[in-house]
């Protein structure tokens, strides 16, 4: 994940008549029975609270560690970068005091820091916590250590300056620090530590209790500086009108659909597109959710595994039809497109380049790509999840898709933390299903255009075309360079983007002033 994407996604049974139906329910699907209860499972405590149901349990608290969406999308509330996005995905400062000053024809940036600044323990955030935690980010986040292998030196230049020396000028660099996923947050130096066992930021809520695959509270800071510009998607001001945010892990999107439609839920995450239609009828209680341009799902090809080289994995790309996966995985077609451009037309990136080798769909080209290449009919590993029900449904589609082309398959339902932890080993599997947002900065996802990312993409043809992406900064002429970029992806299979999607999710009608968004956030939420 992963990762996610731009603001605003099985079937469905009939409504919880009772507490003890619930819990019988979620004994019959595997899902804890508190996950089910929602707001009703917690004692009364008087509190402002919400029950937000999630798509299962997140794999860790470290914000740095992974590129999971939901990680991200429960930690940007307690730590915060120095940069972030705006509604229109333009950069603006968070914890930074203002945009950076860039020296030395762009190899040298000066990030000055807010003054006014509190960690949840009460200590006030210094420079060396910046730098410190800049560094390990560089260390532990695959999107730092992309980062880190354009960085000569990280420091800083006063009480209140933090300074990057680059090898060359980096293009991506505050996007890289911007986005929530993997994220470069900032966090007291004295709680940094290989495996993080204090989750202390700045944010407006802070960690106040986790029970693994039951729920993760988070709870008002009451000393958080806000910035005092109006809030504009995830920048400007943040006030955490809700007491208590409650994250409850629910894998089975059914139950998050039936969980929101009987008020057990006040929001619910990533529902399958075939619910549109009872939710619409849910009443006034439930507002559906529609993420026009939400992302785009891919697949990740192994790099080290059966598919170790680009002529097998030319031989799978021959057989994918990327227009029968998204409709497998979506449906009705108000809910996908497809097409060779991984970025819309009218942006700077826009190109139809390598369009030759999308969607193919044709197995007697597969089979003889196959014979070419030598393969011997060792099964190919599909690592997918059911939490993420599109997921899933694609992975059946592409099992056909490749048997047509003679392709032996071993398909491998795993839950979505499962997923994460394989898809760190290269023996274990040769392609994972996953998605993303579609961001402005090519450079932020799919991760595998960076360095160390599961895949393992490292040849010098990459190298050669995105150091000369990278290090343009001129966007005129960095536009272009992209084609070159997205040919070579076409020609090395590294990964395949399968088409654009939108996105179904839902809340309450008493959840006030939520803005659909690429992690979902709760700061400027109030409850009716």
């Amino acid at each position: 994940m992963q990762s996610r994407a731009f603001p605003g996604q099985s079937r469905s049974g009939q409504p919880f008549d009772s507490r003890r139906r619930q819990v019988l329910l979620a004994g019959a699907l595997g899902v804890p029975a508190l996950s089910l209860m929602g707001r009703s499972a917690f004692a009364a405590n008087g509190k402002n609270s919400v029950s937000l149901a999630m798509i299962g349990e997140p794999q860790t608290l470290d914000p740095m560690f992974t590129t999971a969406d939901l990680v991200g999308t429960l930690m940007q509330h307690v730590y915060e970068p120095l940069y972030t996005f705006d509604s229109h995905w333009r950069i603006v400062p968070m914890l930074a005091a203002a945009m950076p000053t860039v020296l030395d024809g762009g190899k040298q940036v000066d990030i000055p820091l807010r003054k006014g600044l509190v960690f949840h323990d009460g200590k006030p955030v210094q420079i060396g916590d910046v730098v410190a935690s800049l560094k390990r980010w560089m260390e532990v986040s695959p999107r730092g250590k992309s980062v880190a292998a354009e960085v000569v030196s990280v420091e800083a230049a006063s009480d209140s300056v933090l300074t990057f020396k680059l090898k060359s000028p980096y293009a991506p660099l505050l996007a890289q620090l911007a986005l929530p996923t993997s994220m470069a947050a900032v966090m007291p130096a004295s709680t940094i530590a290989a495996q993080l066992t204090e989750f202390i930021g700045t944010g407006p809520y802070r960690l106040k209790e986790r029970r693994p695959d039951q729920y993760t509270i988070l709870e008002k800071f009451d000393q958080y500086a806000a910035r005092t510009e109006a809030p504009d998607g995830y920048g400007g001001r943040r006030i955490a009108y809700i007491q208590e945010l409650r994250f409850i892990p629910v894998p089975d999107s059914n139950t998050r659909v039936e969980g929101v439609l009987s008020g057990q839920f006040d929001f619910a995450d990533l529902l399958p597109t075939e619910a549109a239609g009872r939710l619409e009828q849910g009443g006034k209680q439930v507002v559906p959710l529609i993420g026009k341009n939400f992302g785009f799902p891919y697949l990740v090809f192994n790099t080290k595994g059966t598919l170790d080289s680009a002529a097998l994995r030319q031989t799978a790309q021959a057989a994918i039809g990327a227009e029968e996966l998204m409709a497998a995985a979506f449906g009705d077609p108000k809910f996908f497109s497809i097409g060779a451009n991984f970025f819309p037309q009218g942006t700077p990136y826009y190109s139809l380049a390598g369009q030759e080798r999308y969607n193919v769909n044709d197995p007697k080209k597969a089979a003889e790509l196959a014979k070419k290449a030598g393969y011997a009919g060792k099964p190919i590993r599909i690592l997918a999840s059911r939490q993420y029900e599109f997921h899933y449904n694609m992975a059946l589609v592409l099992s056909e898709q490749f048997k047509r082309a003679g392709l032996e398959v071993d398909l491998q339902v795993v839950d979505w933390a499962t997923l994460l932890q394989r898809r760190n080993d290269p023996s274990l599997w040769d392609i994972y299903i996953t998605h993303s947002g579609i961001f402005p900065e090519p450079m932020l996802s799919p991760p595998q255009l960076g360095d160390n990312a599961p895949g393992w993409w490292e040849t010098p043809e990459k190298k050669a075309v995105l150091d000369a992406f990278n290090r343009e900064m001129d966007l005129s002429k960095r536009g272009p360079l992209w084609g070159t970029v997205q040919e070579l992806v076409y020609e090395q299979v590294p990964f395949i983007e399968l088409g654009k999607f939108n996105s179904l999710s839902a809340r309450s009608a008493k959840l006030q002033g939520y803005n659909p968004s690429a992690w979902p956030a709760f700061w400027n939420v109030k409850l009716a």
